[in-house]
């Protein structure tokens, strides 16, 4: 029997819906022109802006089982004079009858439907609306055969903007399903709506709230349509679990008047977060909450072009945990009182954020505080903070861009406040007040980007205005090791702000400082500059000069080392001003004697440091000088072929990349060197002249004293003639001069007396101070490992046509006669038959 009974209810509602089909086509073919012409005369009465629509037509399925008017294409003119931006533009436009009513003869709209499109409010700083659109309807509806009675409006994927130029405010979102119902009377409209929505933003006085948010909507409220106001019932607006309730009223008669309270319900620091401008929010938008949070408020008075309605929100939290998902470090029992005003004045100058009372623990150390941010538009802040923290498990809690791997403690007991702008400059360090110290206690730390790790930082810091008086601050950076005492200048705008200097005026001490790390990459980079090693893997030095840094530095060291160069007791000045550092003078001690520098290093441009300096060097011992500085890139001349001291001075220019890959072809240098007690030991060239020396002496050439002038350029070594005198038998005094480039490739002279003990001149001691004696004249030609030794033929060819002319005007001389008249016996000069040679 039941079956039976489902089956006749079945054949009766599929009757009656056939029946409802069919009695809607037949409304629909019969009214169709009728439905459409009146509806198209009824909205041309209300409507005061141009309107286009792309296709009209009346259907039966769209919005079955209601008649549906269809708009395609709609875009509504916006209502400024003259203006032909659009108010609205919708894709679909449905307004729906009730198929008993066509049948009566009764013509009324009761829903309209608005799908995939877009609406934009605007209003002038006059505060002029551009939504003027519709006259109103003054006649009585029941009369009319056609008529809006609107009691439903259903809204899906609209985008919604709204821009008040008087009140600097800007909305954007997105109703993705809403739904409002209508309870129409000549004195009230009640509205009930209920969605979906995503908030893009809403931006008040340039600041952006509810940024990218997916926001539930549910309000109950009435239209008092005589007094002008609105009851807000009830309103809740969902933001993820969170809920905000709101209730109040609004009058509209004269300047809007607003009387609003709102709560928050299920909130926790995401939720609250959410209602601020990112600039507020994004350091602490990744954190988490657990605990009771509250939060509450109102806004009351009037909002015009002129006029804010006065805000003010409480918030805070008991016994709450704030922790950071990523590290899963907690900040335990937390407590505080917070509040959010506009002020008197109700604008960013006298608006205020308070956080009041703030206790808590950070891994069982307890710690308390407050912050006061006063003056949205000229910044003033006030900050206290007394507490021990773990350096560890506060980098955890709290992740820092720049900071990681953190050990240690640190003690904190401070007070500061004062505008932010007064962070910035010098003039402002009287407007800023800092009070309080910090100490550190085997405190580690490592930085960003940088491979070496700060450890075993102890020290003193107490606060001055704006600035740090540092004591006793020491640590280790790798194996390098340091001691400052001085002042830090201006050290709370670097902390706080971005792009401010901080100045150290201090004295800094160490044991040992290696160049090697400190200025060493993570990774290696293929050498492209000349060396004594292969081609290959060298290790990456950079040195990066912070433009926001400064400093003033009395430098003692004990040792000092960058690859093979090692020093000691290093003393003097560094400066460092507009990404330049200078010194008036460092001397210290390195391959056995004395190395004193001055100058400065450039470096404004990163990629092109300029290193101008003037280097005096005493007494360095020559081998082990080649042997530090790597055979200065070349295998021509190496340490093993050297000993003796050097005495020198080094006006330069050179030129470094980011990586200290000297630029060669910028490099100019003027030295002027003594080479004292020399010798020059098993040099494969001077093996060449054993046909003139004895091979034992060619062997160990030594020499007392050698000094010349030689010069840089053009990545060429130019080494002007000079005599070496030395203690071979044969050959003591050897002119030399020639040119080597940094791609290796040599050019030497030398003029090699011959044995000639008639024409050697020698001083009361016995020692050579010149020869006249024959000469031949050699050339050294080729690269290091490819060069010839062969007679220079341009120069013999010079030497002679100088003795010709020489000769020539000595025999001049002597044909001249004398005062008494008589002519000198004359001879014809002969030269010297053996001076020249080839072999």
């Amino acid at each position: 029997m039941k079956k039976i009974a489902f089956s006749q209810g079945l054949r009766y509602g599929v009757g009656g819906l056939l029946l409802l089909l069919l009695l809607g086509a037949g409304v629909l073919y019969s009214y169709q022109d009728k439905i459409i012409n009146l509806f198209v005369a009824e909205a041309n009465q209300h409507l005061k802006t141009k309107v286009q629509v792309g296709h009209i037509s009346l259907s039966l399925l769209r919005k079955f089982p209601d008649l549906a008017i269809t708009l395609k294409n709609v875009t509504i003119t916006e209502s400024f004079t003259n203006s032909k931006a659009p108010l609205a533009q919708a894709e679909q436009l449905y307004f729906t009858f009730n198929v008993w009513d066509v049948l009566r003869g009764q013509y009324r709209v009761q829903e309209m439907f608005l799908e995939e499109g877009n609406v934009a409010i605007k209003f002038l700083p006059d505060g002029t609306g551009n939504y003027q659109v519709f006259t109103p309807d003054t006649t009585q509806t029941q009369n009319k055969p056609f008529a809006f009675e609107l009691k439903k409006i259903t809204v899906r994927n609209v985008a919604l903007t709204y821009a008040d130029q008087r009140r600097q405010q800007y909305f954007n979102l997105k109703n993705q399903q809403v739904q409002a119902t209508l309870q129409v009377s000549n004195k009230t409209i009640e509205v009930a709506a209920t969605g979906q929505t995503h908030l893009q933003t809403i931006r008040i006085e340039g600041d952006d709230y509810f940024q990218d948010k997916q926001v539930g909507v549910q309000t109950k409220l009435v239209v008092d349509r005589v007094n002008r106001t609105v009851q807000i019932s009830s309103g809740e607006v969902a933001v993820g679990p969170a809920r905000y309730q709101v209730a109040g009223n609004v009058s509209y008669a004269g300047p809007t008047n607003l009387n609003i309270r709102f709560a928050g319900k299920n909130t926790n620091v995401q939720s609250l977060l959410a209602l601020l401008p990112p600039k507020f929010s994004r350091v602490l938008g990744e954190y988490q909450s657990e605990g009771r949070i509250y939060f509450n408020g109102t806004v009351q008075g009037i909002t015009s072009g002129k006029a804010n309605p006065r805000v003010l929100v409480r918030f805070g939290c008991r016994q709450a945990t704030f922790y950071h998902p990523a590290s899963q470090q907690k900040l335990e029992d937390l407590n505080l009182q917070g509040e959010f005003s506009n002020g008197p004045q109700q604008n960013n100058q006298t608006s205020t954020i308070q956080l009041n009372n703030i206790r808590g623990k950070l891994k069982n150390r307890p710690f308390t505080g407050g912050v006061l941010y006063r003056n949205l538009q000229d910044p003033f802040l006030q900050v206290k903070l007394k507490g021990t923290l773990d350096v560890a498990h506060a980098l955890e809690l709290f992740p820092n861009d720049n900071l990681s791997r953190g050990g240690g403690e640190v003690t904190v007991d401070i007070a500061l406040a004062g505008k932010l702008q007064a962070f910035q400059s010098q003039q402002g360090y009287g407007q800023v007040s800092s009070s309080g110290e910090i100490n550190l206690k085997n405190a580690a730390f490592q930085v960003k980007n940088y491979p070496l790790r700060f450890r075993q930082l102890h020290g003193n810091f107490i606060f001055r205005k704006s600035d740090l008086a540092v004591s006793d601050f020491t640590g280790k950076l790798g194996s390098s090791d340091f001691l400052i005492n001085g002042y830090f200048k201006n050290v709370l705008g670097w902390l706080f702000l971005t792009k401010q200097r901080l100045l150290v005026e201090a004295d800094f001490t160490s044991r040992f400082l290696n160049f090697d790390e400190l200025l060493r990459e993570d990774k290696p980079i293929r050498s492209t500059t000349i060396s004594n090693k292969r081609p290959g893997a060298n290790p990456a030095y950079q040195l990066a000069i912070s433009p926001y840094l400064g400093f003033d530095v009395k430098t003692t060291v004990d040792r000092v080392q960058f690859r093979r160069f090692t020093g000691k007791n290093l003393t003097g000045i560094l400066r460092l001003n507009n990404r330049v550092i200078s010194s008036p003078g460092l001397a210290l001690q390195t391959t056995g004697g004395q190395f004193a520098i001055q100058g400065l290093l450039d470096g404004r441009q990163p990629n092109n440091l300029q290193v101008t300096t003037l280097t005096t060097v005493n007494q360095l011992k020559l081998d082990s000088l080649f042997y530090v500085f790597e055979n200065f890139g070349q295998q021509f001349l190496v340490q093993r072929h050297l000993r003796g001291t050097l005495t020198a001075t080094v006006h330069s220019d050179l030129y470094f990349n980011r990586h200290l890959n000297p630029l060669t072809d910028r490099m100019e240098a003027e030295i002027k060197a003594r080479i004292q007690n020399g010798q020059l030991i098993n040099f494969e060239p001077m093996q060449k002249l054993a046909p003139f020396i004895p091979k034992r002496e060619l062997a160990n050439l030594q020499f007392s004293e050698l000094s010349n002038t030689f010069w840089i350029q053009d990545r060429t070594v130019f080494i002007p003639e000079m005599e070496v005198r030395s203690n071979a038998s044969r050959v003591s005094v050897i002119g030399v001069q020639g040119t080597h480039t940094f791609d290796q490739q040599l050019d030497y002279r030398f003029r090699v007396p011959l044995r000639n003990k008639n024409a050697r001149v020698t001083d009361e001691t016995g020692n050579l101070l010149v020869s006249n004696g024959p000469n031949i004249f050699l050339r050294l030609k080729g690269s290091e490992n490819n060069y010839k030794i062969a007679l220079d033929k341009q120069r013999v060819k010079t030497k002679i046509a100088q003795d010709l002319q020489r000769e020539k005007q000595e025999y001049k001389e002597v044909r001249q006669p004398d005062k008494k008249g008589t002519s000198p016996k004359t001879s014809a000069p002969q030269p010297n038959q053996d001076e020249y040679f080839d072999f």
